[in-house]
C-alpha cells in the first residue's frame, strides 16, 4: 500500500482486531469458568443434601430426589450397584472418580445424563456417604449446563456480529483522523512540487497553526528553503564577482600578448608577468574557497603557532613593504591544516601592510584553552559599520584603489572561512595607535 492513511488504517484495524479477540476469548473463557463453577457448586449443595440424607439412615426409596431433569442423582454401591436415582433418570455417563475415603472435598467433571430420552450437558459432583449396609456408598449429582451454553453461545455471537462492525468503524476513524492530520503534509508536498518545477527558492511551504510534528516539519523545511535560496544567491554572486575579477587579468594579459604579436618590441613583459601571477593567485583563492565551500575539512595535525608566525615572516624577509614585530609565546599549539592556517596569516599581513602607515605588529598568546593570534596595522583602520562587511567576498572598502593594490577582496573572507573550519574566530575592532587590529581565536591543541 503506497498510501500512508490506508497504511495507518489497516494498522489501527489489526492492532484492535487483535486486542479485541485475545479479550472476547478471555471473556468467554472466564464466563464459561463462572458458570461451569455455579452449576459445580449447585451439584455438590445437590449432593452433599442426599448424602445427609443417607447419614441420618433414610431409606433408599425414601430418599428426598430433586427432579431428574433439573437435578440428575444416582446413588451407587461400592459393587457398582445402583441402590437410587432420580426419577425418569436412564443413564449417566462421564461422571468423575469417587473421592478418597479420607477427602472431604468432592470431585467436579462434566458428563451427560438421559431423562426421560433426552440427553444433555451437566456439571457432576460426586461424594462418599455412609450406606444403610455398614459400606460406602457414591452420590452423583448434576446441575445442567445448558444456561451456561446459552449464554457462551449468546456472548460469542454478539461479539461475532459486533466485532466487524466495530472494526469498520476503527477503520473508518483512522482514516478520516489520518487524513486530517496529513492534509498540510499534502499542501508542503504540493508546494515543494512547486518551487522544484518554477525553481523560484524564494517561495514557502505553508505552515499549520498547531504546534505538532506537521507543523515543526513545515517550519524547517521552510529554513532549508532559506537557507537553500542564500546559499545559491552567494553562489550566483560568487560566479558574477569571480567573472568580473577575472575578466580584467585576462583581457589585459590578451591586449599585452597581442601587442606583443604585433609589435615585439613593445611587449611588456614585466606587465604581462605580473597578470600572469595575479590571475594565478586569483585562481588559487577560488579554488580555496570552493573547496571551502565543498565541507572540506582541514587537517588534524600539531602546529606551534609561534614558530608558524616566524617562519611566515621570515620568508617575507626584504619584501616586505614595512618591518613586521613579533611578539610570540613559545608552544602555544594548534590542531589543523598548516597550509591553511599559514594561508590566513599571509592574507592578515598582505592587508595590514597594505593599509599601514609605518608598523606592523603580530602577537601570539594564549588565554584559557584558545590560542590567540592578533595583527595589528597603524593604518587608518576600519569603520565600525564596515568591520562585518570587510568579511565579505570581493569586498574592497576603497573603490578608488587599483585593483594590483587593494587585490581581489577575498583575502579576508577566505581567512574567515578557515578560522570557522577550525573552530575559531576571526574578527576586528580598533588597535590601540588607532590602526586596525585583527584577532584570530582557535582552540589551543591539548
Amino acid at each position: 500500500m503506497s498510501s500512508v492513511r490506508a497504511r495507518a488504517a489497516l494498522g489501527a484495524t489489526l492492532v484492535v482486531a487483535v486486542a479485541l479477540i485475545g479479550a472476547g476469548l478471555a471473556v468467554l473463557f472466564v464466563l464459561r469458568a463462572n458458570l461451569t463453577d455455579q452449576a459445580g457448586l449447585q451439584a455438590e449443595v445437590t449432593a452433599r443434601n442426599v448424602a445427609t440424607q443417607l447419614d441420618l439412615d433414610v431409606p433408599y426409596d425414601r430418599l428426598d430426589l430433586p427432579d431428574g431433569e433439573d437435578r440428575p442423582v444416582r446413588v451407587t454401591g461400592e459393587d457398582g450397584r445402583v441402590r437410587a436415582a432420580s426419577e425418569d433418570l436412564e443413564a449417566v455417563t462421564g461422571t468423575p472418580a469417587a473421592p478418597g475415603e479420607d477427602e472431604d472435598r468432592p470431585s467436579f467433571g462434566n458428563g451427560t445424563a438421559t431423562v426421560d430420552g433426552d440427553t444433555a450437558d451437566y456439571r457432576f459432583a460426586v461424594v462418599r456417604a455412609d450406606g444403610r449396609d455398614g459400606g460406602t456408598v457414591t452420590v452423583a449429582a448434576g446441575a445442567p449446563l445448558a444456561a451456561e451454553h446459552r449464554a457462551v453461545d449468546t456472548v460469542r455471537d454478539a461479539m461475532l456480529i459486533g466485532l466487524p462492525v466495530l472494526l469498520l468503524v476503527v477503520a473508518g476513524v483512522t482514516w478520516l483522523v489520518t487524513r486530517r492530520a496529513l492534509r498540510p503534509v499534502e499542501g508542503i508536498r504540493s508546494e515543494m512540487a512547486a518551487i522544484t518545477a518554477s525553481e523560484d527558492l524564494s517561495r514557502r511551504v505553508p505552515e499549520p497553526d498547531s504546534r505538532d510534528e506537521v507543523a515543526r516539519l513545515a517550519r524547517t523545511t521552510n529554513e532549508t528553503l532559506a537557507a537553500l535560496e542564500a546559499s545559491v544567491e552567494r553562489q550566483r554572486r560568487f560566479v558574477a564577482d569571480a567573472s568580473h575579477e577575472l575578466r580584467s587579468p585576462i583581457a589585459s594579459l590578451r591586449t599585452q600578448l597581442e601587442v606583443g604579436a604585433a609589435h615585439p618590441g613593445l611587449l611588456d613583459v614585466p606587465g604581462a608577468v605580473a597578470d600572469t601571477v595575479r590571475l594565478q593567485q586569483l585562481a588559487a583563492d577560488l579554488l580555496l574557497l570552493a573547496r571551502l565551500d565543498a565541507g572540506e575539512r582541514p587537517g588534524r595535525a600539531r602546529l606551534d603557532l609561534a614558530a608558524t608566525v616566524r617562519e611566515e615572516v621570515a620568508q617575507r624577509g626584504a619584501g616586505n613593504r614595512l618591518p613586521v614585530t613579533v611578539d610570540a609565546e613559545e608552544h602555544v599549539e594548534v590542531a589543523g591544516s598548516r597550509g591553511q592556517l599559514g594561508r590566513v596569516l599571509g592574507n592578515l599581513l598582505d592587508n595590514a601592510q597594505r593599509h599601514a602607515r609605518g608598523a606592523v605588529s603580530v602577537a601570539v598568546r594564549r588565554e584559557g584553552g584558545d590560542a590567540v593570534l592578533t595583527v595589528a596595522d597603524d593604518g587608518p583602520g576600519v569603520p565600525e559599520p564596515e568591520r562585518e562587511r570587510i568579511f565579505e567576498r570581493f569586498v574592497r572598502l576603497d573603490d578608488a584603489r587599483s585593483r594590483d593594490a587593494g587585490g581581489a577582496g577575498l583575502g579576508l573572507a577566505i581567512a574567515r572561512d578557515v578560522a570557522r573550519r577550525h573552530g575559531g574566530t576571526l574578527t576586528v575592532s580598533a588597535a590601540a595607535d588607532g590602526g586596525a587590529l585583527f584577532v584570530l581565536r582557535l582552540p589551543a591543541a591539548s
